[in-house]
């Protein structure tokens, strides 16, 4: 072949035609790289890097469990990355772990590596070492799979909840826009670096002088998370030893999930940077509250991304634009249709009805590990323990928390965002479209009232039984993804069923005779 014609063949393949058959179907993970916007982005970053002088990125997505993996990358190679992305092994997704019996998690080392392709609008400099950046990336298929090559690979949760927004938006004209509440622990630490048993400071709820005491560690925490983008908005120490909660600003749900996972990155650091452990364990200790992380929910037509900088020269942002949008105005359909102020609107009912239709599935993705039931065990420590909603009644699954705003309670510190979204949008979709009817709101407390109510589930094993029966919350794990977490969390279950603990030695040892 002359090398005119070579030029010409390669130049119709990367645009999707086949020189022999004529236009062939370009691969999701093909139009994904050749969007006009994108490629834009992807050439602001290049004048980012160059202007804050980037040496190197991480280039990260979410594990089935929320953490955060992917690989690093000198800045020399951003466009070679953007354009061919990076591959890592599919078991990556499940945090390349084993099971009790040595095998791997998901897909065994066999199995073809992902390609991860960065989204140029997330990202952003790390205010703790400002040679680094990051970039959320979006997973796909090999390109030499047999079977959907290049496309989307679905044990990639944040991606999967991407594309369920954009689907639910376009069915029902609606978005989903939510804020978390992350509370976490401060630790102190041995020497070894394990955990001495108590909190960095003493369980006092909402006490000044407690959070002044955690002053140096939250404020590290607030200036690095508003250098990212976060719009702080409150905070306090809550009623467990070393408790914080620190409140961003709600907005998009995929976009509140990127924040959230960030703020845990950010945490893990200044934690680094204090000789402390952040611990996002919801139980670590016995007799005071766990960290919930309560999701507020609300659903809204149209509306605008707004620019809030956080505190950084907006002609010089320390990232791309996008970082710091939040999305505002549009029509909050949760808001009361009648006088009664209390009464959400009849959309806002029905999305109700649809998530009290599946909160026992959706108690496996909001309490995902066994440590999350303790929380619910220890009863009378504002967890929720039955399957319904009420109007401030913080003994509820669900309450609305403020006209327009519901409060998601069964969910704490330990959940994967991605997951949670992508099961809210299921339940509030069944709901709208049933006109679902959620029942009368509870006004008295469940933890005293025994009145008949369905129970959440008690252990991650039952919670994962109620997943098993329902089918709608199934389909929001599309593909691997319903099949990669259950493996894993089965596992986790079985493994912690057949593990002794010094709870046995404790209880047995001395026993008989």
């Amino acid at each position: 072949m002359k090398k005119g014609s070579y030029i010409r063949s390669q130049i119709v393949r990367s645009l999707g035609v086949d020189v022999l058959g004529g236009i062939k179907k370009m691969t999701a993970l093909e139009t994904y790289v050749s969007d006009k916007e994108r490629n834009e982005n992807v050439k602001k970053v290049r004048k980012k890097i160059d202007e804050l002088g980037i040496e190197y990125i991480y280039y990260q997505f979410i594990s089935v469990t929320g953490r955060i993996v992917g690989k690093g990358y000198p800045a020399d190679h951003w466009e070679t990355v953007a354009q061919k992305g990076f591959q890592l092994v599919y078991g990556s997704t499940a945090n390349l772990f084993t099971n009790r019996n040595g095998d791997y998690i998901g897909y065994g080392p066999e199995a073809h590596e992902l390609v991860g392709i960065p989204d140029p609008e997330t990202f952003v400099q790390l205010p703790w070492d400002k040679r680094i950046a990051r970039v959320f990336c979006t997973c796909f298929r090999n390109r030499e799979e047999d079977e959907d090559p290049g496309g989307f690979l679905t044990s990639d949760c944040r991606g999967n909840l991407k594309r369920q927004h954009r689907e639910f938006k376009e069915k029902h004209g609606l978005e989903l826009r939510a804020g978390t509440e992350p509370e976490m622990m401060w630790l102190t630490k041995n020497e070894d670096g394990t955990p001495t048993g108590s909190g960095f400071s003493k369980p006092y709820c909402y006490h000044i002088d407690q959070f002044e005491s955690l002053r140096p560690v939250y404020m590290k925490v607030i200036e690095y998370s508003r250098f990212m983008g976060l719009d702080i908005i409150q905070g306090d120490h809550e009623d467990a030893p070393g408790q914080l909660e620190l409140n961003f600003n709600y907005d998009d749900v995929l976009r509140n999930a990127d924040r959230l996972s960030t703020y845990r990155q950010i945490c893990a650091q200044v934690a680094r940077e204090f000789n402390l452990i952040a611990c996002f364990l919801s139980k670590p200790f016995v007799g005071v509250s766990a960290s919930g992380c309560h999701t507020n929910i609300s659903l809204w037509r149209d509306g605008e991304d707004q620019l809030i900088p956080c505190g950084n020269d907006v002609k010089a942002l320390p990232g791309m634009e996008q970082i710091y949008h939040h999305r505002r105005g549009g029509e909050n359909v949760f808001m009361p249709d009648t006088d009664d102020r209390k009464i959400p609107g009849k959309i806002g009912l029905n999305a109700i009805g649809g998530v009290m239709e599946h909160l026992p599935a959706l108690t496996a993705l909001g309490s995902s590990t066994v440590n999350s039931y303790r929380r619910l065990w220890d009863a009378g420590f504002w967890a929720p323990v039955y399957a319904d909603w009420g109007y401030q009644n913080r003994t509820c699954g669900l309450r609305v928390s403020a006209p327009g705003r519901f409060e998601y309670r069964s969910v704490d510190s330990a959940h994967n965002p991605y997951l949670m979204g992508s099961g809210l949008l299921a339940a509030f979709g069944h709901g709208i479209e049933e006109k679902m009817d959620p029942g009368k709101p509870e006004q008295q407390n469940m933890y005293e009232a025994n009145a008949g109510k369905e129970k959440l589930p008690m252990t991650l094993g039952e919670a994962l039984d109620k997943l098993d029966k329902d089918k709608l919350i199934q389909d929001a794990m599309p593909g691997d993804m319903l099949r990669v977490f259950t493996e894993y969390k089965r596992d986790e279950w079985e493994e912690f069923l057949a593990t002794p603990t010094q709870w046995d030695l404790d209880k047995y040892l001395d026993c008989l005779p």
